[in-house]
């Protein structure tokens, strides 16, 4: 009965997590980190001008995961996604080869301050917090993020760029690999957003939570 528990116990958790056992070094994740400033910025704020979203604040699992699902060609493969592929493209260069580097550059990330930027989205709030009663389960009451169920963390994201993935969710540009299970429970979800507005509607709820 335990070794049942604990499988079902493993189970749950993010597949990063299961693989993951490099503990990283910011001091070493800053060198690498020049490639990631001129997108992201010096203290990972982004930049909505190139398309780059804010990583100070997000969940170290969560963009660990990401970029191995860029290194190993689950995402930024799909037609149409031209930041996909240029992320796709840093996250296999040959400084990230090594998973320690890339844990070494998630530690230094995750030094980063946490400011939650301007919001750039709006929308019917009311409407937008009786459309989160389905993300709740995976992302959180506030949108904290919930890791056991490999739901980011939402609140204080850029705005534009949450928009931005349901977006690419809804049109195949992201869940589309079997490795990527987030992405996949994402699309599920995204089948709820019938129209443009209600994501808008969504997204401004969202940023009401921090």
């Amino acid at each position: 009965m335990k070794r049942i528990l604990l499988l079902i116990t493993c189970l749950s958790w993010p597949v990063s997590s299961l693989l993951a056992s490099e503990i990283g070094d910011p001091d070493r994740g800053m060198r690498l980190y020049p490639v990631c400033t001129a997108c992201h910025g010096a203290q990972g704020a982004g930049n909505a001008a190139m398309k780059a979203p804010k990583i100070a604040g997000q969940m170290s699992w969560y963009v660990k995961r990401q970029m191995e699902l860029f290194q190993q060609g689950a995402r930024g493969t799909a037609p149409g996604d031209m930041q996909g592929m240029q992320m796709a493209a840093m996250a296999k260069g040959p400084q990230l080869k090594d998973p320690q580097a890339l844990a070494d550059l998630v530690a230094y990330i995750g030094t980063f301050p946490d400011q939650a930027p301007t919001p750039t989205v709006s929308g019917n709030v009311e409407t937008g917090k009786q459309l989160y009663a389905v993300c709740a389960s995976c992302h959180g009451q506030k949108a904290e993020g919930i890791e056991s169920m490999a739901g980011p963390r939402l609140a204080g994201q850029s705005d534009w760029y949450l928009l931005s993935s349901l977006q690419k969710f809804k049109q195949g540009q992201r869940g589309y690999h079997a490795t990527d299970h987030g992405g996949r429970q994402m699309r599920g979800m995204v089948a709820t957003l019938t129209t443009d507005q209600a994501m808008r509607d969504l997204v401004a709820y969202i940023n009401t939570l921090d």
